[in-house]
């Protein structure tokens, strides 16, 4: 017998997690011991959604009446499998019906979905799917393309009462309310983060919006730029180019964020990172950044050794130490969060430097000062637009040393 009180409660508590930031496994979990708690026989539970993420498609949450909880993120390059082509899940999405149920024991037992007999044969009796779709109202141009799907299994001889199956409906929109405004922050904070950067995203979010915000900070600057990229676009043709692009951001920018740095722009075919010395420390941003040099240049000899290419990867690399204003640039309705200072363009000028002194990493002093051994000093030049000449120094490889 269901305790209706109860299920009150359990109303309640959506509520106060729709308020918050909740965790959706943990969430989840909670609301299936919270339902059997109430009286109803849930045995097994799956949520899913689907979400707006550059490598996720989307996600899932298993519960289990033995306590156990399992989330699991589908990428986009997940192929599709047999398992999900054939499951009722995929068919209720695709369909314009929001409700599905299979009996699972008996002789009218349903087993059309290889799932549902394999439920059947483990003892489950009833299984229940409902899609409930909502709206973002931040995000209403993917009207139609969220809500969550729940599935709700029971092992109870005769299966879920009618009055456990109008429970499991009322609660269910209660939890999309919830799952609403977690997916919400969610996506916004994904959004933020990929156009933007971590570091600028978070804040962004946190309110640092206005035209002008922003801070003085000390870091030090990768910069890298790719050689002959306007004959290279010339000769592939735009979807190839952007193939070929992209393999190269990859190489070079991947370790940037790999070794805890932040992407702040692609500037052209032209990659701008900054290691936050005010985090860091200034020994550990210079080692990360040395790091991430390393292997970035590691990464495109890979590339050209394979030979899967038309043309070779040529790459400049500057880094650079200095104080940046970091925040917010542009118009007041369209802003972008960089960072700008003579610490940029002194990266740029040593990039440019790269062509014409014949080496692929160019640093300033400082940088060079914590590379020791590695770096070698290739004398004073003039940096278009400053007024002193500046030391440079030349990056080894690591196997050289």
């Amino acid at each position: 017998m269901i305790d209706m009180t109860d299920i009150d409660h359990v109303e309640d508590w959506l509520i106060g997690e729709a308020l918050q930031s909740p965790d959706m496994p943990i969430m989840f979990g909670e609301l299936c011991n919270k339902l059997r708690d109430c009286g109803l026989t849930i045995e097994r539970a799956l949520l899913g959604w689907s979400t707006l993420h550059p490598l996720i498609e989307a996600e899932t949450v298993y519960w289990e009446n033995t306590g156990d909880v399992r989330h699991r993120q589908i990428e986009h390059s997940d192929e599709d499998t047999e398992e999900w082509l054939s499951s009722p899940v995929r068919s209720l999405i695709h369909s314009p019906k929001t409700f599905l149920r299979r009996r699972l024991e008996g002789g009218n037992a349903e087993l059309d979905f290889p799932l549902c007999a394999d439920l059947a044969s483990v003892g489950y009796t009833d299984y229940l799917l409902i899609a409930t779709g909502f709206q973002m109202p931040s995000m209403p141009e993917m009207k139609g393309n969220t809500g969550i799907v729940v599935s709700w299994a029971t092992r109870k001889p005769d299966g879920f009462t009618d009055e456990e199956v109008k429970a499991i409906h009322y609660i269910q929109k209660r939890l999309a309310i919830a799952a609403r405004a977690n997916l919400e922050a969610e996506i916004s904070r994904t959004i933020t983060e990929t156009y933007l950067g971590r570091w600028a995203g978070s804040r962004v979010l946190n309110g640092q919006i206005r035209h002008g915000d922003g801070e003085v900070i000390k870091a030090v600057i990768f910069y890298c730029d790719m050689r002959n990229s306007t004959g290279i676009a010339e000769d592939l043709g735009p979807n190839s180019y952007l193939e070929f692009l992209n393999t190269y951001f990859e190489a070079t920018a991947g370790p940037v964020l790999k070794h805890g740095g932040e992407i702040l722009d692609f500037i052209g075919d032209a990659v701008l990172g900054v290691f936050p010395i005010s985090d860091l420390g200034f020994d550990e941003a210079v080692k990360r950044a040395l790091q991430a040099a390393d292997d970035a240049r590691e990464n495109l000899n890979a590339i050209n050794n394979a030979g899967n290419n038309q043309h070779v990867l040529k790459v400049g690399f500057a880094l650079s130490v200095g104080e940046v204003m970091f925040g917010n640039i542009g118009v007041a309705n369209r802003l972008t969060f960089s960072v700008i200072g003579q610490t940029v363009h002194a990266a740029a000028r040593v990039e440019a430097l790269t062509k014409s002194v014949g080496r692929e990493t160019l640093m300033t002093e400082e940088v060079a000062a914590f590379a020791g051994s590695r770096s070698e000093p290739m004398g004073l030049f003039e940096l278009h637009g400053f007024a002193v000449n500046r030391p440079l120094f030349a990056l080894k490889p690591a196997d050289v040393v």
